[in-house]
């Protein structure tokens, strides 16, 4: 089920009439797949050093338009995060900080609903910014792929299913190239194609073949 936004802390404070945009209907066809990277996987302590953002309308992929920054974070950078995304103290020490990068990213992703894969992490640490800024999360609707996948092939399996909900298995099953991972832009593309890719799966009818347990065949 797509997240909602949390109504009553949006209502905390009166909005800037400078950000009233994000509440205004969604566009039609129109989304935003978003990716971040970050310092360290604690929700409170770590900090994001790098956004994307691709627009998305009907099925098409608006590469051309997109929104990349480095941030340079308020946390510092843990070691396990640098092996995940390569990104360095000294890569993103020249990088703008989000209150910087906020004002330009709002207006980008308008009142779009928000699109990503494990989506719920990036918009907590987006949204440790977006409060500091307006007092409230964002209020945009959220769409988890990882349910639209989960809904394809597994919302009817025997309950002993073993369910496999990683990126990399994601890809494989929708028969999409698995690029560089864990580099903001490119997670970002994956994902944007993937919920064209499995939206076209429901608009069809059709289902992900799942292997049967202990015997061969599929569902």
């Amino acid at each position: 089920m797509p997240l909602l936004p949390n109504l009553g802390l949006i209502r905390a404070r009166p909005v800037d009439p400078a950000y009233r945009f994000l509440f205004e209907p969604e566009p039609a066809g129109e989304a935003m797949v978003v990716d971040c990277e970050t310092t360290g996987l604690d929700r409170r302590k770590d900090d994001i050093v790098s956004i994307a953002a691709i627009p998305l309308r009907d099925n098409r992929i608006f590469t051309s338009q997109r929104f990349v920054a480095t941030i340079r974070p308020g946390a510092q950078m843990n070691p396990a995060a640098i092996k995940v995304h390569g990104l360095r103290e000294a890569d993103v020490r020249g990088g703008h900080t989000m209150g910087d990068v906020l004002p330009r990213l709002l207006p980008f992703l308008g009142s779009r609903p928000l699109v990503g894969y494990y989506l719920e992490f990036d918009i907590a640490m987006l949204n440790k910014h977006v409060r500091t800024l307006l007092g409230f999360r964002l209020p945009n609707r959220c769409i988890e792929i990882s349910e639209l996948y989960y809904e394809r092939k597994y919302s009817h399996a025997p309950p002993q299913t073993e369910i496999d909900l990683t990126f990399a298995a994601m890809l494989k099953d929708l028969k999409l190239p698995l690029i560089d991972q864990h580099d903001a832009y490119s997670d970002a593309l994956m994902t944007a194609i993937a919920f064209i890719t499995l939206r076209d799966l429901k608009a069809r009818g059709s289902r992900i073949p799942r292997e049967r347990s202990g015997e061969f065949g599929t569902w």
